[in-house]
């Protein structure tokens, strides 16, 4: 059984910063791609970032590209996603997510595994 739990969301003013926090499983987390997703009321998931099992990273230009920084801690079978400068308009649940592929599609029913995601709210 795969468990995604993320961590770290919360409320932050309009400039600020935080660090959301996703474990998993080893077997997980030593073989798929992992990546973070957002969904804000009223929208779809939409991609965020994505990492490799190699450590090879993407971002999607809108969602945070330049101010959002994802990582893994293989020794904690944790993936990090860094947010600097958050605005509004990030405000979404944010979600953990872990696919078999290297080449994973940005399109959110692709994915295998999913956490029950972390809500941000970032104020004006």
């Amino acid at each position: 059984q795969v468990h995604l739990v993320e961590s770290g969301g919360g409320l932050v003013q309009a400039g600020g910063s935080l660090r959301l926090s996703c474990a998993a499983s080893e077997q997980i987390f030593r073989t798929y791609s992992m990546g973070w997703f957002r969904q804000a009321p009223g929208n779809d998931r939409e991609f965020v970032a994505g990492s490799t099992s190699f450590g090879e990273n993407a971002y999607d230009a809108d969602s945070g590209k330049g101010r959002f920084t994802i990582s893994r801690d293989n020794a904690k079978n944790t993936l990090y996603l860094q947010m600097n400068s958050l605005k509004p308009e990030d405000t979404a649940v944010y979600y953990c997510a872990a696919t078999q592929s290297t080449y994973y599609s940005r399109t959110w029913p692709d994915w295998d595994y999913w956490g029950q995601g972390t809500q941000v709210t970032v104020s004006s």
